[in-house]
């Protein structure tokens, strides 16, 4: 019982809502890159908060079912089609077993959700199913999908049909601005330094993954070159010797050695992952307050978004 996989894409990774708790031993988070658009997946299937999703990057996918089951596509915009008929996003889709489930190169955004009614069964390495490469975890033997893996997940017969309304979609921009919160390094940043970050547009270069976002723009200098390793968190952005700044992601290593300006919120880090190198990328300042407001507000927002129902 399973779907399998004949074209694996780009970069497909099984994830969770991540591994928590493990930086002691050097293991990293892990988990989905852009994570509304995996808990809408989850939610629209009426799955168990962080249920194991597949993480599409860039799209290129061809799966087959083997099973009776239920799908959705939630995040960027990859034409879907069940055996060669155009199917919706964001809403929840009966398959059968022995169709086709591809997803296309994406035209808007960068990452994708697919996700299963019940979710995909994969055993927890040290509390989660969130695939990193780089540490040979979680997913299927730790890596990304290859032609010819099997996705187990379960019989389902009966699911809503509950779709996210088109008006109420997120919108993946080609530009978008980057919240920050200033670090305890930032006297380390001359006052011009600081105002020349947040006052340009930075490149995405083509060096981007879902360790961190290098991005290409004007060189921003430290007074120092560099610091005792430590621990580094989701959105740290590190200012390494070329000045040019890394946006760390959640595939991120656990400590570091760069001087950061500070920390990107994580909604915006969400949105920073649906950009393709070339996308534009603005800062500006925002206090912990009102990080902590704005995090509120979205997941309030979120949470009073009516689901509709499709009906027979």
């Amino acid at each position: 019982m399973s779907l399998k996989v004949i074209q694996p894409g780009i970069l497909s990774l099984l994830q969770d809502s991540g591994r928590r708790g493990q930086h002691r031993i050097g293991l990293t988070n892990g988990g989905p890159l852009d994570r509304e658009a995996f808990d809408y997946c989850n939610r629209l299937l009426e799955n168990p908060a962080g249920s194991t999703a597949l993480e599409v990057s860039f799209g290129g996918v061809h799966l087959q079912a083997q099973v009776d089951t239920f799908i959705c596509v939630t995040g960027a915009n990859l034409p879907l089609r069940t055996n060669g008929e155009t199917r919706p996003l964001w809403e929840v889709l009966p398959v059968a077993a022995g169709e086709d489930i591809q997803l296309d190169f994406a035209e808007n955004g960068c990452r994708a959700y697919l996700g299963v009614a019940g979710g995909f069964t994969i055993p927890p390495s040290f509390g989660s199913s969130a695939t990193v490469v780089r540490e040979h975890m979680g997913g299927l033997d730790g890596d990304k999908l290859h032609a010819g893996d099997e996705l187990p997940c379960p019989t389902v017969n009966k699911r809503r049909r509950l779709y996210l309304p088109r008006e109420r979609h997120p919108h993946y921009s080609h530009e978008i601005t980057v919240r920050v919160i200033p670090g305890y390094q930032q006297h380390h940043f001359s006052r011009l330094q600081q105002r020349r970050f947040f006052s340009h547009g930075y490149t995405v270069s083509d060096r981007c993954d879902r360790m961190g976002y290098r991005l290409e723009g004007p060189a921003i200098e430290c007074d120092i070159e560099g610091i005792l390793s430590e621990g580094i968190c989701s959105g740290a952005i590190q200012i390494p010797a070329d000045g040019q700044p890394i946006v760390l992601l959640n595939d991120r290593q656990t400590i570091g050695g760069y001087p950061k300006i500070g920390s990107a919120i994580s909604l915006d880090t969400a949105r920073l992952s649906q950009l393709t190198p070339g996308g534009t990328v603005h800062f500006a300042p925002i206090s912990p307050h009102g990080a902590h407001n704005a995090l509120h507000l979205a997941s309030s927002f979120a949470r009073r978004q009516p689901l509709m129902e499709r009906r027979p």
